[in-house]
C-alpha cells in the first residue's frame, strides 16, 4: 500500500525571548449589555419612542425577565433603550429579532455592545508572527480575539505527534497513535495510547531507492502551535485559538503513513469507534489534515471524512505544495472538506501552493525564498536533529502550515456557534473572506480566510430564541384579525444579470430601486451587484430564491469588509437593510449573492434580488 510522505525542509530553530509576567486578558468572558439601539424606518421621529416600539421592547423584555426604559435618541436618529440587568450578546441579538419581527416600523435592532481595547498578548515572539496581524497575507486575528479564544473546543491534529513543548503542553488533551507499523513508527511498537514524536528523521533509501537522508520534521509539534500555542504566558509565540485544545492523533512516522491508519485516526478523533482501540473520551470538532499525496481522493479516506461529518466534526485539509491542481491530489479533492491553499506574507499565492477549482479558502502558508528569516510560519519546534532535543521555536513553509490557521479559525467560530453544522462553517467561513491582494487566476478560493469576519459571521447566525406563546383568549370569540400589512411599493424596473459579475471589482452595477433577475450556473458560481447609497439614505434588500435552493446573501463595504448578511434556508427569503450614515458622501456597496445547496443553472437557479 502506498504512503502519504510530507515535506520536511524546516528553517533554522529560534529561542525565545525574555519572558515577562503573564497579565490577566481581558476576553471572551462576561460579554454582555443592557443596552440596546433601534432605528426607525422613518427620519421623521420625536425625541421618544413610540408607544407602538415601546409595548414591543416591554414585551420582548419580560421574556427576559426585565423592564426596559427610553435613554436617548442618537445622532443618527436612533434610540438607545436600557434593560434592568445586563444580558449576554447572543441574548440581545435574540430580543432584537424578536423587536423587528413585531413592530414593522423598525428599520433595525442591535445590541448596544461595550467596546474595549483589543487584546494583544504579551507572548515576546507575538510580532514574528506576522500571519497574525498583517493586512496583506494575515489573518486579522486579534481582533478576533476579542469575540473567542477558542475556549471548549478541541481540535485533532492528525500528524507525527508531538512533543510536550512548554508553550503547548498545557493545551493538549490525550490523544493516540494510530500507525500500526513498528518501523515506521519509530517507537518499537505498533498502536498504543502515546501521540509522542519520537522523530521521524530516515537514511539515504530508507523510504525507496533514490530517497535523501532527512531529519526529523517535529511536523506535528508545528502545526499544533498554530492551532493552540499557550498564549499571553509571556513565552515564544501565540497560538490562533489559545483557548482551545488540541488533540495530537498521531498517524505519520517516518517515510510518511498508511491511508488505513490515517483513516482510522480521523474517525477516532471525531468520536467513531475503532476495532482494538478505546473510546475516545473528547472527541473533536475540528480535524486538521496537513497531510497528503498525489492522486484523487480515495475511497478509503472519503468515507473516514465522511463518518466524521456524521458526528459534526469539521475536517480541514492542506491543499498541497506540488504547484499544481489540488484536484488530482488527496485529501485535498475530497468531497466535504475545507481545502486550504497557502498565501505570502505580501498575500499572493505562495509559490508552492497547489490551486484549482477544489481549492476552498487560502491562509498565510509563508514564503521563505525572500526572506528566509522571517517569511515562513512561526510556531512551536524541537531543536533535535533525528532524536528530540530541546524547546524552540522555526519558521517553516507550506500548505501544512496554511491549514492550522484555518482549523484554528473555525475552533473560534465553534466556540461561539456550537451548533453550526460542517456545511454551515464552510459556508459562512468562505463567505467572509477578503480578496487576495495579488489577483489568483489558477483558483486560489473565495479569498483569505479573516478571523474577525468569520467569528462574527458565526455568531450572527446564532438562531433567534422563539416568541411567548400568546396567552388564551379570555373568552371563546375568534380574534380580531391582524391589522393588514402595508404592501410594498414595487420596484422601479427588472434588470438581467449581466455576467462576468464573480467578483467585487467587476460587479454589475445596479441603481436602486430595482429587480435582478439572475441564476447561479454552478456552486463555485457567485454574483455582485454594486449599489450606490445617498447620505441619510438607506436601502432594503431582498433575496428570494426559488423554492428547491438555498443561496444566501452578504454584503461588504467598498473596502471588501462584510457588513451584512443573511442566511436563511431552503426557499426561504433573506433580507438585509444598509444605510449610509457617513455624512454628505455617497456610499457604494456591493451585494454578494452565493451558492450554499440546491439547484443550478441558468433556468434551475434562479433567484430574484430587490432593492428598494
Amino acid at each position: 500500500m502506498s504512503t502519504l510522505v510530507l515535506s520536511m525542509a524546516l528553517a533554522l530553530a529560534l529561542s525565545a525571548c525574555m519572558n515577562p509576567p503573564p497579565r490577566k486578558a481581558r476576553w471572551e468572558s462576561g460579554e454582555t449589555t443592557d443596552r440596546m439601539i433601534v432605528k426607525y424606518r422613518s427620519h421623521a421621529r420625536a425625541d421618544v419612542v413610540d408607544a407602538t416600539t415601546m409595548g414591543s421592547f416591554e414585551s420582548a423584555a419580560t421574556t427576559a425577565q426585565a423592564r426596559v426604559r427610553h435613554v436617548r435618541r442618537t445622532g443618527s436618529g436612533s434610540h438607545i433603550m436600557k434593560l434592568t440587568r445586563r444580558l449576554s450578546l447572543a441574548h440581545m441579538h435574540r430580543l432584537a429579532a424578536q423587536l423587528r419581527q413585531t413592530d414593522p416600523n423598525v428599520e433595525y435592532a442591535e445590541p448596544d455592545r461595550v467596546m474595549t481595547i483589543q487584546f494583544v498578548p504579551n507572548d515576546p515572539s507575538f510580532t514574528a508572527q506576522w500571519h497574525y496581524s498583517e493586512p496583506a497575507g494575515g489573518l486579522n486575528l486579534p481582533a478576533a480575539w476579542d469575540l473567542s479564544i477558542g475556549s471548549g473546543v478541541t481540535v485533532a491534529v492528525v500528524d507525527t505527534g508531538y512533543r510536550p513543548h512548554a508553550d503547548l503542553a498545557a493545551n493538549i488533551v490525550a490523544g493516540y497513535d494510530f500507525i500500526t507499523s513498528a518501523a515506521m513508527g519509530n517507537d518499537g511498537e505498533g498502536r498504543d495510547g502515546s501521540a509522542i514524536d519520537p522523530g521521524d528523521g530516515v537514511d539515504v533509501d530508507e523510504c525507496g531507492s533514490g530517497m535523501p537522508a532527512l531529519d526529523s520534521s517535529w511536523h506535528g509539534t508545528h502545526v499544533a502551535g498554530t492551532i493552540a500555542a499557550v498564549t499571553n504566558n509571556g513565552l515564544g509565540g501565540a497560538g490562533v485559538a489559545p483557548g482551545a485544545k488540541v488533540q495530537p492523533v498521531r498517524a505519520l512516522g517516518k517515510c510518511g503513513g498508511f491511508t488505513s491508519d490515517i483513516a482510522d485516526a480521523i474517525i477516532w478523533a471525531s468520536g467513531g469507534n475503532v476495532p482494538g482501540i478505546p473510546a475516545n473520551p473528547t472527541p473533536a470538532r475540528v480535524v486538521n489534515l496537513s497531510l497528503g499525496a498525489s492522486g484523487s481522493c480515495d475511497l478509503t479516506t472519503q468515507l473516514a471524512i465522511d463518518n466524521a461529518r456524521s458526528r459534526n466534526s469539521v475536517v480541514v485539509v492542506a491543499a498541497g505544495n506540488a504547484s499544481s491542481d489540488a484536484g488530482n491530489f488527496s485529501p485535498a479533492s475530497c468531497n466535504g472538506v475545507i481545502n486550504v491553499g497557502a498565501v505570502g506574507r505580501g498575500g499572493a499565492r505562495a509559490f508552492y501552493s497547489n490551486y484549482g477549482h477544489s481549492v476552498d479558502v487560502s491562509a498565510p502558508g509563508g514564503d521563505m525564498r525572500a526572506d528566509p528569516s522571517t517569511g515562513g510560519i512561526y510556531s512551536t519546534f524541537n531543536d533535535g536533529r533525528r532524536e528530540p532535543g530541546a524547546d524552540v521555536y522555526a519558521y517553516d513553509q507550506g500548505t501544512s502550515m496554511a491549514a492550522p490557521h484555518v482549523s484554528g479559525v473555525v475552533a473560534l467560530m465553534l466556540a461561539r456557534n456550537p451548533a453550526l453544522t460542517p456545511d454551515q462553517v464552510e459556508a459562512q467561513i468562505k463567505a467572509s473572506t477578503r480578496p487576495l491582494p495579488v489577483p489568483c487566476s489558477l483558483g486560489c478560493g473565495t479569498g483569505i480566510v479573516d478571523a474577525r469576519a468569520a467569528v462574527q459571521s458565526a455568531i450572527d447566525a446564532i438562531p433567534p430564541a422563539p416568541p411567548p406563546s400568546p396567552p388564551p383568549p379570555p373568552s371563546t370569540s375568534p380574534p380580531p384579525a391582524p391589522a393588514p400589512t402595508p404592501p410594498r411599493a414595487p420596484p422601479a424596473r427588472t434588470v438581467k444579470e449581466v455576467e462576468p459579475n464573480g467578483k467585487r471589482t467587476i460587479a454589475q452595477r445596479v441603481a436602486a430601486p430595482a429587480r435582478i433577475d439572475a441564476s447561479i450556473a454552478s456552486k463555485v458560481d457567485t454574483d455582485y451587484y454594486g449599489i450606490v447609497i445617498a447620505p441619510g439614505q438607506s436601502i432594503d434588500v431582498t433575496l428570494v430564491n426559488n423554492s428547491s435552493s438555498d443561496y444566501d446573501l452578504n454584503a461588504y463595504s467598498s473596502a471588501g469588509k462584510l457588513i451584512a448578511s443573511s442566511r436563511m434556508g431552503t426557499g426561504e427569503v433573506d433580507n438585509v437593510t444598509l444605510a449610509n450614515t457617513s455624512g454628505n458622501k455617497p456610499m457604494t456597496v456591493y451585494l454578494r449573492v452565493i451558492y450554499y445547496s440546491g439547484n443550478l443553472g441558468t433556468k434551475s437557479g434562479r433567484y430574484s434580488l430587490t432593492v428598494e
